[in-house]
């Protein structure tokens, strides 16, 4: 794996990242909730780049993995921040953002914030919104008020042997960063990959995504059987074919 470096940010925080030199357009992969860069999605398109000669980011967010601060004091705007961050002084040329989960969420609003940068999104079990649409809607009205008198709340995970904790405060910043109310358009191709057995994002929250986005070419594929991870082999296989797609390797007619 690549060597991991420190991107100095604001108040002393750093972010961790690694940089695989290559041809544009760079990859770069924006992981999902309490996620980090070492997860197989992000390893196995690393592997990918060096082989290839293509040129990839991967990183924490703050909060995540090896980056410094605590993850509850993380919101979605301040790891927004992290990825522009990230791209703008870690990246030069065209992007193909890969994002996975609250990643894909993070992607279209950096693919918002600089849409002169996109060659291509791909999405895997995107989950925009998913602090208002998702978490909040979810809870139990018990656990909804022990969220707005304490500001946290404990969950368990199926992903850690620690508990997952929300916060207030994430799901009231994330009011700012909403996108499924309002068309969004886009200036470049989007993928969306979804397990139709993710028990965490519904795969029809992609058909959601999908009819919002306004961009030259949309392509959904469902995998019937697949879990929110899609880190199967297969999985990874197809999560490359469709990177390859998009930075040029490719073309759509060239697909097996």
């Amino acid at each position: 794996m690549g060597r991991v470096e420190r991107l100095q940010r604001d108040g002393g925080n750093t972010i961790a990242y690694a940089v695989t030199e290559g041809r544009t357009p760079t990859v770069v992969f924006l992981g999902g909730f309490r996620s980090d860069m070492t997860g197989t999605k992000a390893v196995a398109l690393e592997a990918w780049a060096e082989k290839t000669g293509r040129a990839f980011l991967r990183f924490d967010y703050f909060g995540h993995g090896q980056s410094s601060g605590r993850f509850e004091d993380g919101s979605i705007g301040r790891w927004l921040d992290d990825s522009l961050a990230a791209i703008d002084r870690l990246t030069t040329g065209k992007l193909v953002l890969v994002g996975s989960s609250m990643g894909g969420w993070l992607s279209l609003l950096a693919a918002r914030a600089r849409p002169e940068r996109l060659a291509g999104l791909v999405l895997i079990a995107a989950a925009p919104d998913f602090t208002e649409r998702m978490l909040l809607n979810g809870l139990l009205p018990e656990d909804r008020a022990i969220l707005e008198r304490d500001g946290r709340l404990e969950r368990p995970s199926q992903y850690s042997p620690e508990p997952s904790v929300f916060t207030w405060k994430l799901i009231e910043e994330g009011r700012n960063h909403l996108l499924l109310d309002e068309p969004l358009a886009l200036p470049c191709p989007v993928r969306l990959l979804h397990g139709q057995s993710d028990p965490d994002v519904p795969w029809e929250y992609s058909l959601q995504i999908a009819k919002h986005l306004e961009a030259p070419e949309v392509v959904t594929t469902f995998i019937k059987g697949g879990d929110h991870r899609l880190s199967t082999p297969a999985d990874i296989a197809r999560l490359i074919a469709t990177v390859e797609e998009l930075v040029g390797q490719k073309s759509p007619s060239s697909r097996p």
